[in-house]
């Protein structure tokens, strides 16, 4: 099970939000239905990996290749409680799902993030960096985007305490963005790239 198998929950909600901006209820609705089950087998699939494989799931953590696409998990997460809060007006869950989202972002981020630095033997850059890598930075701007959501619908205390931590997630994300195609630029550019270096993270 790969670690970036929520990108199926990214997707399919990315979808849905779509068809409701462009006033298609039906399919937006169809959709998140769909996003609930795929949101909940998923987990039960992870957990089960986790307890059952633990030492390849946490490796998972620590690969320069494999660990970025457990921020799929955190944009899955706030993709999903977006949905909740434009498709159903359902702060409640939505808010549940934002706290999850971010805790899983805090923790992440200093897991896999850390888990690089300290690691003995790493791979050369040419080998180390890919397209999933940006997976941080969607993750980052996915909570952003969630605790806009929030704070246009909550009054104070709060509501600025929201917009504030939105804007310095958008900023934070910005930044990651900025350092990560560097990196990425640099890759292509000075090291041999052939088609199969592609993977499809790059998207």
């Amino acid at each position: 099970l790969s670690p970036a198998y929520f990108g199926m929950v990214m997707a399919t909600g990315i979808v849905s939000l779509a068809s409701h901006l462009l006033d298609m209820p039906l399919l937006a609705k169809a959709l998140f239905q769909l996003n609930i089950v795929f949101y909940a087998v998923l987990w039960v699939l992870t957990v089960l990996r986790m307890v059952r494989y633990p030492r390849r799931f946490f490796g998972d953590m620590i690969d320069h290749l494999r660990g970025p696409g457990f921020f799929t998990v955190v944009a899955g997460t706030c993709i999903l409680g977006g949905q909740f809060v434009l498709l159903t007006a359902d702060y409640r869950t939505g808010t549940t799902l934002w706290v999850v989202g971010l805790v899983l972002w805090i923790g992440l981020t200093y897991t896999i993030f850390t888990g690089f630095t300290v690691k003995e033997h790493k791979p050369t850059l040419d080998k180390g960096i890919s397209g999933a890598w940006l997976l941080a930075v969607v993750a980052t701007q996915s909570i952003a985007v969630l605790s806009a959501l929030l704070a246009a619908h909550v009054t104070q205390p709060g509501k600025l305490e929201l917009n504030f931590l939105a804007l310095s997630m958008w900023l934070w994300g910005g930044m990651l963005y900025i350092w990560m195609m560097s990196l990425i630029f640099y890759r292509y550019t000075f090291f041999p790239l052939s088609p199969g270096d592609l993977s499809p993270p790059y998207w």
